[in-house]
């Protein structure tokens, strides 16, 4: 008697493992099936594969795209990532020295309409100093020296947008680097007949339908415009383009009006992605990360640039 209510217990213990393990066996292949595509929670029910859309670029209640922080949303850095700085594309890697790592063909239309370094119109001494810079990447931002225009919204640590509407100006603070930030008057003042020149220069910016346009002179010659180092002079007349394509993507555009430095103007751009966070306090020597940029890592030779960036 003992040994068959034995038994009898032992044959309801493997029906409840064995019924287990179809359940389990069951879910997994529904879990499977649905990151797949094959459930509505994965891909809304729009196909095999296919990832829910993006959100729609927010707006305030009188229809103007939000370009900064989204009230009442989780705080947002934006970033560009490194590969996508350059405003130009190598004919050949080596074109970008030892920024040869940073050299990409994209496949995406817009960044592939980036130009290439022999499209780019380059007065002869331009493109020799550029040659020059690649090759020593003595890059002021590593120095913690304030950027300008591309250079400065695409920065390390991502960047954030405040739209002072109240007090009619837009501002662009970059988390690494300078860890400063760029005002842009939205008021519908002109520039100063005499701007001195700066490292910032003067921006004045206006809506375009839902592109923001900022509109910038008055630079130093010293300044970067992006990591690779495009010479520019202080006649330089930059238009950047802000849209936000949707909730998570705003498109950067450039155009570089420089007739000291080229023969015509030329256009860039890259993408910005939005990430969870927020600007942090960073003292850029005390906090340097890179310190092989300034006094090299035994790969390279750091020469003294000859002028103070």
């Amino acid at each position: 008697m003992h040994n068959e209510t034995f038994e009898a217990a032992m044959r309801h213990r493997l029906n409840v493992i064995l019924i287990t393990l179809v359940l389990m066996a069951l879910q997994s292949s529904l879990a499977f099936s649905q990151g797949r595509g094959g459930g509505r929670g994965a891909g809304g029910g729009q196909g095999r594969g296919q990832a829910a859309p993006a959100r729609p670029a927010p707006r305030y209640s009188d229809g103007q795209i939000i370009l900064g922080q989204v009230p009442g949303d989780p705080l947002v850095l934006w970033d560009a990532g490194p590969t996508n700085i350059p405003l130009a594309r190598p004919d050949t890697a080596t074109d970008f020295g030892l920024f040869a790592a940073d050299a990409r063909e994209p496949s995406d239309p817009f960044m592939a309409a980036k130009p290439k370094l022999s499209q780019i119109p380059f007065q002869p001494w331009a493109r020799a100093l550029f040659d020059y810079r690649v090759q020593i990447r003595n890059e002021p931002y590593v120095r913690c020296k304030p950027s300008a225009g591309a250079r400065q919204v695409a920065t390390a640590y991502g960047t954030q947008f405040v739209d002072d509407r109240e007090s009619k100006r837009f501002y662009i603070f970059e988390t690494g680097g300078a860890h400063s930030f760029r005002t842009i008057f939205m008021d519908g003042r002109n520039h100063p007949p005499n701007v001195s020149p700066s490292d910032r220069g003067h921006s004045i910016g206006h809506w375009e339908g839902d592109t923001l346009v900022i509109d910038t002179v008055g630079f130093s010659e010293r300044v970067w415009i992006d990591n690779l180092g495009v010479p520019t002079t202080e006649q330089l007349h930059m238009t950047e383009r802000f849209t936000r394509t949707d909730y998570n993507t705003i498109k950067y555009e450039v155009t570089v009006d420089d007739p000291g430095a080229y023969i015509a103007p030329w256009k860039s751009g890259f993408y910005l992605r939005a990430t969870p966070g927020e600007s942090f306090e960073f003292v850029c020597q005390d906090n340097n990360q890179a310190p092989e940029l300034i006094v090299g890592d035994g790969t390279f030779n750091i020469t003294a640039p000859p002028y103070i960036p």
